[in-house]
């Protein structure tokens, strides 16, 4: 059914310890030190990694997509926690290279070859990020307050991020455990939401954007996931969400005049403990395994 027919070497020890706390000496480290982590091996591995030397983000890969949120140092505005889509044509992990090559000046939103980052999410939800659901209107977190690698096994690595906010049901806390395996083109999210402290069923819708209406949108309630197609430079991608199919409430598509304010939205709520589990993700159709709207829907239906 159409909704709208239309490791730089103090980087290194922190991971290790598996340490979360964001600080000024990881922010400061020396560029050198994240060239030389570029020089990784070209095996196909799932990956992750905190980035201080740029601006705090936090980014993940598989050998079929790779993604990335801002953090503390970000100096993005508004509820900039919406996920990232980095387009990437090889198996083999781009994440260190890329940002040791933008150190060095060479930009990453070009493709050399491997792929580049186009996708725009600004203070958009991205790529399935989430919102507080009041009233009819989405409250979002903005930029993640602190990490925690869980597993980095090269066959699927997952980490925990850490989000707080203020909504008009309260003050809220999410801790996002990310998964991201080989071979999938959706990570797998088990969040746990707090209200001013404490464990309650909460109202969360999760977003994909619309690039201002570029994309068409799409839905099904009887398998509970949304999705949209566009083209971005005369290359198709697709997005989408995965739910439990008895914990979907409501698809919704959102259009606006404002910039990065329109979506389509799978509205939902957490459990009695404050729990929901999803799955998101995106195809570019360069990278090969899935190349048209048609292929990208039966993903989702059969996921």
């Amino acid at each position: 059914m159409s909704l709208n027919n239309s490791l730089p070497l103090i980087a290194i020890v922190c991971l290790l310890s598996a340490c979360g706390e964001i600080t000024k000496q990881e922010s400061n480290t020396d560029q050198n030190d994240a060239v030389q982590l570029g020089k990784q091996a070209l095996t196909a591995q799932a990956y992750a990694r905190f980035v201080p030397e740029r601006e705090d983000d936090f980014a993940w890969e598989n050998d079929r997509v790779a993604f990335r949120v801002y953090g503390p140092a970000s100096p993005a505005k508004g509820p900039a926690s919406g996920v990232d889509a980095w387009f990437k044509s090889v198996d083999y992990p781009i994440i260190d290279k890329w940002y040791a090559e933008h150190l060095s000046g060479q930009s990453y939103h070009e493709d050399q070859g491997e792929g580049y980052d186009v996708y725009h999410t600004g203070t958009s939800r991205g790529v399935g990020g989430t919102a507080i659901w009041v009233d009819g209107k989405p409250y979002p977190a903005g930029q993640f307050s602190s990490w925690k690698l869980l597993d980095t096994d090269s066959s699927e690595v997952s980490f925990e991020l850490t989000y707080e906010w203020t909504t008009p049901l309260g003050e809220i806390t999410e801790n996002k455990v990310i998964t991201l395996p080989l071979g999938s083109n959706l990570y797998k999210v088990e969040s746990q939401f707090l209200l001013n402290g404490e464990v309650s069923s909460i109202p969360v819708a999760i977003g994909l954007t619309t690039h201002d209406e570029k994309a068409s949108t799409y839905g099904d309630a009887s398998k509970a996931y949304i999705s949209t197609w566009e083209r971005i430079d005369d290359i198709g991608v697709g997005t989408g969400v995965v739910l439990k199919t008895d914990l979907a409430k409501e698809l919704k598509h959102e259009a606006s005049e404002v910039k990065d304010e329109s979506h389509v939205w799978l509205i939902t709520s957490t459990n009695e403990q404050g729990k929901l589990e999803f799955f998101a993700g995106f195809a570019w159709a360069k990278r090969g395994n899935i190349t048209t709207l048609e292929d990208w829907q039966q993903y989702l239906a059969t996921y």
